[in-house]
């Protein structure tokens, strides 16, 4: 048994790494491209942010992801390691091809592929559904029209202002930048850890859903090491390939961003972080006019997301397959 605890493990070290990766992108590019903070400052603010996030900030969307999901003896260990390795190819060949995938999606997808082979569809909670549904495709609607109506209202009250207005609003998303890392933190290491609780409980070393405090550190510790890895050539696509992000879309994009990952985090709702982020970027260059986004790399973008859970799933089922006789 602790030969697969430590597969587990590992391929959860894999994945926080790769979601650090993956997230700090969101938070960094739009510091950058908005010239408010260098690379290496913009990296290390949102590394601190999103472990801090994860300590301070709750606990409810591992909760949801630990047994809101799947039903108790849904999913073996043996299916808990193959939905995340799933999800880890899955991303190794977006960062590869750098196709902008969402890591949350394809932790989902991995999961249900593995359940949907061990033991069948019906494993699968109702609620918990709802929930990822209300997140992972809900929550970047919002981001959106939240980030067109933000740089909208912006616009509006910021009319009347000196020039020295950018200089403020670079000081002023420099804070909000690191209010969105921690909501980040908030949301992605507590999935990895409601997943790894799900292994653990199906391990039977576990009998509680509560996260102890040494797996809330190495959550921490895998996705912080990924934020210092960030994934340039990403950074650089979000940060300058849809438009020219001044410091009111940085500022209005991230705002908005922040308040829809608290909130969904309060509910438990797991959400992709890239998805607001970039849907509330989108959302705020529109707000000066549609045509200033370049929607040909935005096409590309949608490609990657819609590809990722049946994907993601793919891997995971086949996976699981394999690992279902040991």
């Amino acid at each position: 048994m602790l030969l697969p605890l430590f597969i587990l493990l590992l391929v959860g070290f894999f994945y926080g790494v790769l979601q650090g990766k993956f997230a700090s992108v969101v938070v960094v590019a739009t510091m950058i491209s908005s010239r408010s903070l260098l690379p290496r400052q913009a990296v290390i603010l949102t590394a601190v942010g999103m472990g801090l996030g994860a300590y301070v900030l709750g606990s409810a969307v591992a909760g949801t992801i630990a047994s809101e999901v799947i039903v108790p003896g849904g999913i073996t260990l043996h299916g808990v390691i193959a939905g995340v390795s799933g999800a880890v190819i899955w991303n190794l060949i977006g960062l590869y091809f750098d196709l902008p995938v969402s890591i949350s999606q394809a932790l989902i997808g991995g999961l249900i592929g593995a359940v949907w082979v061990e033991t069948g569809p019906q494993s699968l909670l109702g609620i918990g559904m709802v929930k990822l549904a209300l997140g992972l495709f809900v929550s970047p609607v919002i981001g959106a029209v939240a980030g067109y109506l933000a740089v909208k209202l912006l616009y509006v009250l910021t009319t009347p202002a000196t020039p020295h207005l950018n200089r403020w609003l670079r000081h002023a998303q420099i804070v909000i930048s690191f209010i969105m890392a921690m909501a980040i933190g908030s949301n992605d290491v507590q999935k990895l850890l409601g997943v790894l609780m799900i292994g653990f409980l199906a391990s039977g070393l576990y009998t509680s859903t509560h996260i102890p405090l040494e797996l809330t550190l190495f959550g921490i510790s895998t996705v912080m090491i990924g934020n210092l890895l960030s994934a340039w050539p990403l950074v650089r696509k979000l940060g300058t390939k849809f438009y020219k992000i001044r410091p009111i879309h940085g500022f209005g994009a991230q705002a908005v961003s922040s308040i829809t990952i608290l909130s969904s985090g309060a509910f438990g709702l797991p959400v992709s972080v890239s998805q607001i982020v970039t849907s509330a970027i989108l959302g705020a260059g529109s707000a000066d006019r549609l045509q200033k986004v370049r929607w040909g790399v935005v096409v590309g973008i949608l490609w990657g997301w819609l590809l990722t859970i049946p994907t993601a799933a793919i891997f995971g089922a086949v996976l699981a397959a394999l690992l279902k006789g040991l």
